[in-house]
């Protein structure tokens, strides 16, 4: 570490060195004048260069045509004190109360409040009125009503200082024009509206809140929190490009300056510094250290090597030091203790951090701090087989930022890794080609340190198994991910904790991807972090694929501490077994509110026909004694839900009031609508459908295990805020969610919910054709199902077990374990395959596995003359003894080679085995005979 340390010194002092050496030198942000004629060459030859600038210039014609006819057309529209020159701004928590005091010129107006949601809209520029200031509020319009209003700020939303980005936008890229260009009339226009503002700034205090809460801690010179500040982007860009114009019409920079300084110090002295926040906070230190002079051109010593120290160096209550906030990641699997989304704009703001610190330094930054590579590729867990992440918390299903990974292949060009290159622009190409992404600019980020063009790949070149794992579990955000499959067949179950940022009050919930689609889908997050339907709904129990307690469970949203306990998984997280015919996890979980232990069991395994099927056993149990009642809760995309029992009857549901917090529940189940309700106490089946005028028609088959007097009810939730045009049909966007509730007035451990989650297109045939659910008297943890599988002559039978200390024990069957699965074909005794985990001995069909002392997992799977084999910890295998063939013999590969073959032996115990002992692990073992 100390090595490190001072590396990032080193290149701190050289940054400084060459930059405090050269002080007149600019712009240097994201170019040089050095770098200015292959840049317009670029330009020139680079179709979505010339597009880009291009537009700058298009978009900027009208505005200057404005300020030539009127010289403070632009000017005049700045969100300013215009009359009042108010110094002082106070706050009533999130909310902008009121402001006072007098400056000699006019100020920068505050935000209206932290909430962004707000039932006004924002003004185009041109409608803004020009110079406008008045006691009496906003004058907007009502987005229902369509009516303008006089509207307290606090009602407005993010309109003022969203305004001001926007005027300041037009000024950064003005700024750029006449560099680019030299011509003087972009200069002109911008200038005089970066002053005004600069000078409004500098006259303005930080606010004041008057309820001294934790707003006082976050609060930035222009908006509710310092990680909004973007307008900064802007004016050090627009003071970059100008500042030689500056020097040369003799502008006194000394107000621009101490503006800058005093919002860097506001930055560093506010904020959160353990989550994203503090990386959003530094990338705009890290503009403001890149583009001031030297600490000894400042009297107050708060130059270049002053902020970028605070950036990447010194740490302090509200801003860490980049070098500690890199050890946040979970530095085995390279993941950011937060939901998917802001997840990966994490790993954007660092990839420009240090984009930015490579540009002055040259000195291959990341490779200096590799965590931020490794956490970009490791984003690609993410996914579901669609190419749009996982919904967990705060997250919506969105594409990975292709920003990231443009970022990472200029830096491979930049340095020679042609490999990667290779590989992460043949991606990026590939997402080109599919219209996944239009690739052009869309700011200076782009236009200046993309690569020009990308490597097209042939899809067979580029090999994505070391980014993508058929398993995945990233502990510090409670997540496991299972897949399998490939295209329209492809399946994934995502299961999920409570941990980390952005993390809902959810339990042990499941998001599930089949059919193209994530049809058992999170909710996403509500109107806003403030808005009423996100406390009270989507952030809470109801809103997610879960078990309820008592109607009551309920935890602390947000930032959250309420993981599961990853028990059992196959195969082990990150790895690609031999066999693959079958993934599983089980986690458990204490419910806080209830007390209650809760366990999720979840296995994704192929069916004969492609199109894997989903096994989901939920155990819920107060520890108390007592009254108690358990609620697992699916939701489903579609526009419909219909319920049979097991002779395919359909079941009529009737109205009632149920599932409401005047009942005593959770007030989220408020939110549920058109409720229904149907007591039956068999075996149900359950169809979603899903209809889109695009593509036949999608459906959710769920085989559910009955129980006595269990209650089912249909209902619609809200939308889901998850979704979005890319990720479900436009027929169902901004719906109601239709969704399954079963209801236990008792405990669901030793009779738990059992589900098998079947998904099939209309015109495919269904891969299952029945579903059996049993158990065993003498063993009451044991779960036994049966899958009938589409040619009705293969079956799974699967062993479950509540953990690998229970036993279930029938004639000819023997299992002290966890799990077994066996596929059996033609109603005969032979296995097709076979997995058991958390195993410690196993009996059927005429095996019996022993573990040598620590469970293990075992898979076989039939082969011509024989069997494939892998085992994860020692055993014996004794095996039938074939009817026919020689006596079986049994070879041991290590990295794919042979390494070792032998005979078995018969078994002194049971002449009709041979036996085999296994040593050690091996992922691939034969039998043959």
């Amino acid at each position: 570490m100390k090595r490190k340390e001072v590396w990032i010194s080193a290149c701190i002092l050289f940054v400084s060195i060459i930059v405090t050496g050269q002080t007149t030198e600019h712009p240097r942000i994201y170019v040089t004048d050095q770098e200015k004629e292959a840049f317009v060459e670029s330009v020139e030859n680079v179709e979505w260069k010339k597009e880009l600038v291009g537009k700058k210039k298009e978009r900027l014609e009208k505005y200057m045509m404005y300020w030539e006819n009127d010289p403070e057309w632009l000017v005049s529209r700045l969100q300013m004190n215009w009359n009042t020159k108010h110094t002082k701004v106070f706050l009533k928590g999130g909310d902008f109360s009121h402001s006072e005091g007098k400056a000699p010129v006019a100020t920068v107006r505050y935000s209206g409040t932290r909430d962004w949601a707000t039932d006004y809209e924002r003004p185009k520029l041109e409608d803004v009125q020009p110079y406008f200031d008045d006691s009496r509020g906003l004058y907007l319009k009502h987005k229902e009503t369509g009516k303008m209003e006089w509207v307290h700020p606090s009602k407005s939303g993010f309109a003022i200082d969203k305004i001001n980005e926007r005027i300041m936008e037009l000024v950064s890229d003005a700024a750029f024009l006449y560099w680019l260009t030299g011509e003087q009339k972009y200069a002109d226009f911008a200038a005089p509206v970066f002053f005004t503002y600069m000078e409004g700034m500098y006259y303005r205090d930080a606010p004041v809140d008057l309820e001294k809460s934790e707003q006082a801690n976050i609060s930035g010179l222009a908006t509710f929190e310092v990680i909004h500040e973007g307008i900064v982007v802007s004016l050090v860009t627009t003071y970059d490009f100008l500042y030689n114009y500056f020097k040369a019409n003799n502008k006194n920079l000394d107000t621009s300056v101490a503006v800058l300084q005093k919002w860097g110090d506001q930055i560093i002295n506010k904020g959160i510094p353990d989550n994203n926040w503090n990386l959003f906070q530094a990338r705009f230190l890290t503009y403001i250290g890149l583009v001031l002079e030297g600490n000894q051109n400042y009297k107050n010593g708060k130059g270049q090597e002053y902020f970028l120290d605070h950036t990447f160096n010194i740490s302090t209550d509200r801003q860490i030091a980049i070098k500690e906030s890199l050890l946040v990641y979970d530095q085995e699997n390279a993941m950011w203790p937060e939901c998917a989304s802001y997840s990966v704009h994490v790993i954007t703001t660092f990839l420009r951090i240090f984009t930015l610190l490579d540009h002055a330094t040259n000195a291959n930054e990341f490779a200096n701090y590799p965590i931020v590579e490794r956490a970009a590729l490791a984003s690609f867990q993410y996914l579901f087989p669609s190419g749009y992440m996982v919904g967990f918390g705060d997250s919506h299903h969105k594409m990975l930022p292709p920003e990231n990974f443009e970022l990472l292949v200029s830096n491979y060009k930049k340095y020679g890794q042609e490999d990667v290159e290779k590989l992460i622009s043949g991606l990026l190409s590939q997402m080109v080609n599919d219209g996944s992404y239009d690739r052009k600019a869309k700011d200076f980020f782009e236009l200046f340190f993309y690569t020009d063009n990308l490597i097209d790949s042939n899809s067979e070149d580029i090999n994505t198994d070391k980014l993508i794992s058929p398993t995945f579990y990233a502990p510090n955000v409670s997540m496991v991910n299972q897949r399998m499959g490939e295209a329209e067949n492809a399946v994934m179950a995502s299961t999920v904790g409570s941990f980390g940022n952005h993390a809902h009050a959810n339990g042990i919930s499941l998001e599930l991807y089949a059919n193209n689609y994530v049809l058992g889908t999170d909710m996403g997050r509500g109107s806003s972090y403030w808005h009423p339907d996100h406390r009270e709904f989507y952030s809470r129990f109801p809103a997610h694929n879960t078990v309820v307690v008592d109607g009551k469970s309920d935890y602390a949203a947000m930032r959250t501490y309420f993981p599961f306990k990853l028990e059992n998984v196959f195969p082990k997280s990150g790895e690609r077994p031999s066999f693959d015919k079958v993934t599983f996890s089980k986690v458990s979980f204490v419910e806080p509110k209830t007390v209650s232990d809760q366990q999720r069991f979840t296995a994704v395994i192929a069916s004969n026909s492609q199109k894997p099927y989903v096994i989901d056993v939920f155990r819920s149990k107060k520890q108390k004694e007592g009254k108690q009642k358990h609620e697992y809760i699916y939701h489903n995309l579609g526009q419909s839900l219909n319920i049979f029992d097991a002779k395919k009857n359909l079941l009529n549901t009737v109205p009632t009031d149920d599932l409401s917090s005047q009942k005593g529940d959770l007030k989220g189940y408020d939110y549920f609508m058109d409720k229904s309700k149907v007591v039956n106490s068999g075996d149900i089946q359950a169809i979603f459908t899903l209809k889109s005028s695009e593509s036949p028609d999608n459906f959710m088959k769920m085989w559910v295990k009955g129980s006595q007097n269990q209650t089912l009810y249909k209902v619609n939730s809200p939308k889901s805020n998850a979704l979005s045009e890319s990720t479900a049909p436009k027929e169902v966007l901004e719906k109601p969610i239709p969704t399954l509730i079963l209801k236990r007035d008792e405990a669901a451990w030793e009779n738990p919910f059992a589900v098998i989650f079947n998904p099939f297109m209309e015109g495919e045939t269904n891969p299952i054709a029945n579903v059996s659910f049993s158990s065993l008297k003498e063993y009451p943890n044991t779960q036994i199902i049966d899958v009938l599988l589409s040619d009705k002559t293969t079956l799974d039978r699967t062993v479950l077990n509540a953990s690998e200390n229970d036993i279930a024990a029938i004639e000819g069957f023997y299992q002290k374990g966890l799990l077994s699965v066996l596929r059996l074909t033609n109603n005969e005794a032979d296995i097709e395959f076979m997995i058991l985990s958390g195993m410690e001995k196993f009996e059927s069909h005429g095996w019996d596995i022993v573990s040598s002392g620590k469970p293990f997992s075992f898979s076989l799977e039939k082969t011509t003359n024989g069997y494939a084999v892998s085992n994860d910890n020692p055993i014996t295998i004794n095996m039938p003894l074939p009817k026919e063939g020689s006596q079986p013999e049994i070879q041991l590969f290590e990295d794919g080679k042979l390494v070792a073959s032998r005979k078995g032996t018969t078994n002194r115990n049971n002449s009709g085995q041979v036996v085999f002992k296994l040593s050690k692990s091996y992922d691939k073992v034969l039998i043959t005979y």
